[in-house]
């Protein structure tokens, strides 16, 4: 059986993004951006999981869509953190 990429990808993603959070200073803005990437950032990989065992190639499709939509919001907080 050929491995999953991405699912290790989405996952690493996840652990790698909780790790570099730890970092952040602890104000009230860090707290809230490390809430909300937090929550993103591991739910590319729950969701790209989850498609793997879709009940049919839409739900398949649903699951990947969102995990893409995840992806794209932590886009967002990495590049508030950067600015």
């Amino acid at each position: 059986m050929r491995q999953n990429d991405l699912l290790i990808r989405t996952f690493t993603f996840g652990v790698d993004c909780l790790k570099f959070l730890r970092t952040l200073p602890n104000d009230s803005e860090s707290k809230l951006i490390r809430f909300q990437l937090a929550k993103s950032a591991t739910s590319i990989g729950a969701n790209y999981e989850e498609s793997q065992a879709g009940s049919s190639k839409a739900d398949f499709k649903n699951k990947v869509k969102i995990a893409l939509r995840e992806a794209r919001e932590s886009h967002f907080w990495l590049r508030v953190l950067e600015d």
